[in-house]
């Protein structure tokens, strides 16, 4: 019964704080625009959130191994609390300008740069003793609490704005992260030490990738499909615009892409842990390429637009939870937090450079052919990456051990 209560309070927090983090990013820029009057200065929160996730791999390998309890996790998202603080207080007091912004994107960049990551390892951890394919559930439910945050925040942020203004909602993410961290002061939990109960170093990110081929190639996916999402938000806006129908495009995107996504994730704790978890993620991958690049044939059409995006983001939470699985099933203790740890670097990382340089791509070529690369882009990777053409390298004696132990059809390649 503690394990099931450890699972609930994380499940609880996850959707806590991101519906904090989703109303957050509707009202910030409203308030840092009011604030300042710059419109340069409401990215600097945006911008100095991505510093700490994209240097994290060399200050933050050894506080990763330390985040092994839901304490040490609350405190972590209590430094995050303080970081969400910085705007609202200087907002009442009439200061905020751009150093407030800058200070409040890296308090809590450096908090998120660790806390996400730790969280799903230690939500696996917790699910290792439960039997097989409990990790791998657990973490698809994780990732639906996630997603249901991109159906729910946005259309009650605009209702609270049009209530009582943008200010108001900066306090309740504080407010709602504050709650998740006293929510994890119940979560136990100890993954100080390896399966065999020796207590390891912090690895290296770049040795857990060499040592886990497959991880690599999940990651390598994950990446690659990181880099390339702007061609799909900012390439449907700038379609948008230029067929006459600023924000019709984009909107009809991101309702599909939200809805498939969420059916998708529902389906996820069912379907991911019967399925082989490379393959399931490079298929997931193919479908959102193909997804991608049929787009700019169908911008007649609002209602095809939405369709081709639901159906890319219903293979998103499948793709992902198989990701989770194979990770949960190939490492565990301190490799584990690594594994997971180098894929939010990354992903998140190659999500800051694309949309960076996205804007600089689609002015030279153009948002029609820029979406058709990203597709063709993830298609190929998602080929060479799969287990279908370049075989896997046979797993080292340990990882075989414990494999068979947790997911014995995890071995197909």
């Amino acid at each position: 019964m503690t394990a099931r209560r450890d699972i609930a309070a994380m499940l609880i927090t996850t959707f806590l704080t991101w519906m904090g983090q989703r109303t957050t990013a509707v009202a910030l820029p409203l308030v840092a625009l009011a604030e300042t009057g710059s419109a340069w200065a409401t990215g600097l929160v945006g911008g100095a959130v991505g510093l700490p996730m994209l240097t994290s791999a060399w200050w933050a390998r050894g506080l990763r191994q330390r985040l092994t309890t839901g304490h040490a996790l609350a405190g972590v998202l209590a430094v995050q609390v303080v970081g969400l603080l910085v705007v609202p207080i200087g907002a009442a007091l009439g200061t905020v300008g751009p150093i407030h912004l800058a200070a409040a994107g890296l308090i809590t960049g450096c908090a998120t740069a660790v806390s996400a990551p730790a969280q799903r390892a230690l939500l696996a951890d917790i699910c290792d003793g439960l039997g097989s394919g409990v990790a791998a559930r657990m973490l698809a439910w994780q990732d639906f609490a996630h997603r249901s945050t991109m159906i729910l925040a946005p259309p009650l942020a605009g209702w609270a704005i049009s209530v009582s203004g943008p200010f108001e909602l900066l306090w309740a993410e504080a407010a709602g992260v504050g709650l998740g961290a006293a929510v994890l002061l119940t979560v136990r939990g100890d993954a100080t030490a390896t399966a065999d109960g020796e207590v390891t170093d912090a690895p290296a990110l770049r040795h857990i990738l060499a040592r886990h081929p497959e991880v690599r190639r999940a990651v390598t996916m994950s990446g690659v499909g990181g880099l390339v999402w702007f061609a799909f938000t900012l390439g449907l806006a700038i379609l948008g615009a230029e067929t006459g129908r600023p924000g019709l495009l984009i909107s009809a995107g991101m309702t599909g892409y939200g809805v498939g996504s969420l059916i998708g994730a529902l389906m996820a704790p069912t379907v991911v842990p019967r399925l082989p978890s490379l393959g399931t993620m490079a298929t997931g991958w193919i479908v959102l390429g193909m997804a991608f690049a049929a787009l700019p044939a169908v911008t007649s059409s609002l209602t095809l637009i939405a369709c081709l995006a639901a159906v890319g983001g219903f293979a998103m939470p499948l793709g992902i939870g198989a990701m989770n699985r194979l990770i949960t099933v190939r490492t565990d203790g301190a490799e584990r937090r690594a594994a997971f740890a180098a894929e939010s670097l990354v992903h998140d990382g190659a999500v800051s450079l694309g949309l960076l340089g996205g804007g600089a791509i689609i002015g030279l070529a153009g948002a029609g052919p820029t979406l058709v690369v990203a597709g063709v882009a993830q298609v190929a990777v998602a080929l060479l990456a799969g287990p279908w053409m370049i075989p896997v390298p046979a797993p080292r004696a340990r990882d075989v051990s414990i494999s068979r132990l947790v997911d014995r059809d995890s071995m197909t390649v």
